[in-house]
């Protein structure tokens, strides 16, 4: 069972994923929160596997309740779920360290499979917001030459998939290479650019204009 606590301050909306998540198999809610301060005590005490986490609360905003728990709890993963899509909403929680971004519109499945892949070390991305950064991938990737931190061409071209939310199997087919040398290529460049893990990989190919 998947370990899950809530965070919104709206009340009907918290109560309504408590509710909708307990109906998914493989799902155990372990709490909810109000806010960002009450977040961080029930992760101290529940220890759950990923947080669904809002974005705008009062005191502490869900981007800075996301950086504590990811600094705090290294092992415990963040999904975004909010009204929001903007693009400063959705790098200011890649930037926190949340490896999912999701609007209140999805559907319970996708909700459930983006726990899924946060559990597995995936990035998982609403799927507008995923087109969005393919489409920015596509249009304004850079050229090989003179990439940072002595990246190769070919972990600039993982790095890029990442960026566009691709699995390791997506990733090795697109490439024509085994899953094993995916991971292989993944574990060289995280040392190289000195991340800890997708979402971190993603906001480091923005900032650096690997990608768009």
């Amino acid at each position: 069972m998947t370990r899950v606590i809530v965070v919104d301050d709206q009340t009907v909306v918290r109560e309504g994923l408590v509710l909708l998540l307990q109906l998914l198999p493989g799902i155990e809610v372990v709490g909810a929160a109000a806010g960002g301060e009450e977040a961080l005590r029930l992760v101290a005490t529940e220890r759950p596997d990923v947080v669904l986490m809002d974005l705008r609360m009062p005191k502490m905003d869900g981007v800075e309740a996301t950086k504590r728990v990811r600094a705090e709890h290294p092992d415990t993963q963040v999904v975004v779920l909010t009204t929001y899509s903007d693009d400063e909403s959705v790098f200011a929680a890649l930037r926190a360290g949340a490896r999912g971004y999701l609007t209140k519109d999805a559907r319970a499945g996708e909700i459930a499979e983006a726990v899924a892949a946060v559990q597995r070390g995936e990035a998982q991305f609403d799927p507008a917001i995923q087109r969005r950064l393919a489409e920015t991938v596509t249009s304004r990737a850079v050229s090989t030459e003179g990439l940072p931190d002595g990246l190769t061409p070919r972990e600039a071209d993982v790095l890029r998939l990442i960026a566009e939310g691709r699995s390791n199997t997506e990733i090795a087919g697109q490439l024509v290479i085994t899953e094993a040398t995916v991971k292989t290529h993944i574990n060289n460049l995280f040392a190289k650019i000195g991340v800890r893990d997708r979402a971190q990989a993603v906001t480091y190919a923005f900032r650096r204009g690997l990608v768009g």
